[in-house]
């Protein structure tokens, strides 16, 4: 384990995001989870208990490489559709259509977000991320080198 401190995490979501494997094992705890992106552990007990994303039903976004990564497990929202969007039109509208689903009433981040919470400021930083990054200056080959040879 990494150390974190970690997020109280429900234990509904807990149960509803392990596999069979690791539901089996699951005792009345207090649940944590660890957004470490450098630590394979998802969740962990007071107690010890803890499930790494070897358990879990969903790739966890914190523990998986930037680029195409779901940050709205109820509605897809994710890095790369996000890019494209943003190269297609110069922004992205994933907050506005995560946020209609909520006013509708279908959000189920509760049990669908390994974090057990709301999706939508991942989302939101998830579009300024991805924006920064499209921003970022393209690097360019060292023109000290030639790009051919001649022979």
């Amino acid at each position: 384990m990494s150390g974190t401190k970690g997020v109280k995490v429900a234990i509904q979501t807990v149960k509803a995001m392990l596999t069979e494997s690791g539901l089996a094992r699951v005792t009345a705890d207090s649940y944590r989870f660890c957004p470490d992106s450098d630590c394979d552990i998802v969740y962990f007990a007071e107690r010890g208990h803890s499930y790494s994303t070897s358990h879990v039903r969903a790739a966890v976004w914190q523990k998986e490489p930037e680029g195409a990564r779901t940050v709205c497990y109820c509605f897809g929202e994710n890095e790369a559709e996000i890019r494209t969007e943003i190269d297609a039109t110069g922004h992205s509208d994933a907050m506005d259509r995560v946020r209609q689903h909520i006013q509708a009433g279908r959000c189920a981040c509760e049990v669908r977000n390994p974090r057990g919470v709301c999706c939508l400021g991942d989302v939101a930083a998830a579009v300024k991320r991805v924006a920064a990054a499209m921003a970022a200056p393209i690097a360019l080959p060292d023109k000290t080198r030639p790009r051919f040879e001649i022979r």
